[in-house]
């Protein structure tokens, strides 16, 4: 990729190639994982391979990720930028519980804080209740309280995860945000619009779940174009998204660092103007 890296504010340039930290955690990202030396040789080796963007929450594990995270990193090299969530927490059969409370909330954010090492948190995105509570439109309350957060100096950047188009806009005219974070691959294109309002506004689109998440992407096209390229259909699918807009960003995951050199190779691979409009069609 020519445009490797994204600048969306004075003190955040990342990499379009992210890393998404949350598999670190054990099956069903609760719990420790089963191999925690290789989980920490794999975020070593993301960031030895120049990602500058890694992706986490202190409910993946909970707190287990955020806590391999700090072993593995810390202190963090400069120019490392990691982005973290809030807006959930996970209950003792593993659920995921919405947890948007304002005093919940800031409870998290000093849960991040400590768990990670950090002082103050680069970017914390407000995950909406969107998927569980569908009826639950409005975010000004949760959102509220991260810019106040931020204003009191422990968060930098604001963001929002699994938001729909009037939540964006409802938060926009709140505080600024520098990402937002939404489920977004070749097969699932149902936020083509809030693509291109971040792209129009130079905020990074942050695809989670860039190839399928735990059910992973199948496609005969997929496939074909990955064999005429001598590439994966993983990397195609990661080149597409990268292909997909300005301010498109990916953050794949992985506790493999087979797999994770395999994500990361996706970022130089340039797909022709006719593998785009095969793939269009998927």
């Amino acid at each position: 990729m020519t445009n490797s890296t994204i600048t969306l504010a004075d003190d955040l340039t990342i990499t379009r190639m992210g890393y998404g930290a949350m598999q670190l955690a054990g099956p069903g990202v609760f719990g420790p994982p089963k191999d925690r030396d290789q989980a920490i040789a794999v975020l070593r080796e993301a960031v030895a391979l120049g990602v500058t963007h890694i992706d986490t929450s202190d409910f993946y594990g909970p707190a287990v990720v955020n806590e391999i995270i700090k072993e593995a990193l810390h202190p963090y090299p400069e120019g490392l930028h990691l982005v973290t969530k809030v807006g959930a927490r996970r209950g003792p059969d593993a659920s995921w519980d919405v947890a948007l409370e304002p005093d919940d909330l800031r409870r998290q954010v000093h849960e991040n804080l400590e768990h990670l090492g950090l002082d103050v948190l680069d970017v914390v995105n407000l995950r909406t209740a969107a998927r569980e509570e569908p009826n639950h439109d409005s975010i000004a309350e949760p959102y509220t309280v991260l810019a106040e957060l931020q204003q009191e100096g422990l968060i930098r950047h604001l963001g929002l995860s699994a938001v729909t188009m009037p939540q964006l806009q409802e938060a926009a005219a709140i505080a600024p945000f520098v990402t937002v974070q939404n489920l977004y691959n070749l097969v699932n294109r149902e936020d083509d619009d809030i693509v291109e309002y971040c792209a129009e506004h130079t905020i990074a689109f942050a695809s989670f779940f860039p190839l399928g998440g735990f059910s992973p992407l199948q496609s005969e096209t997929l496939a074909k174009v990955a064999a005429r390229l001598d590439a994966t259909p993983q990397q195609v699918a990661l080149a597409w998204l990268l292909q997909r807009s300005s301010t498109s960003v990916v953050i794949p995951g992985t506790s493999s660092l087979d797999h994770l050199r395999e994500n990361v190779a996706a970022r130089d691979l340039v797909l022709p103007a006719d593998a785009v409009a095969e793939l269009d069609t998927v």
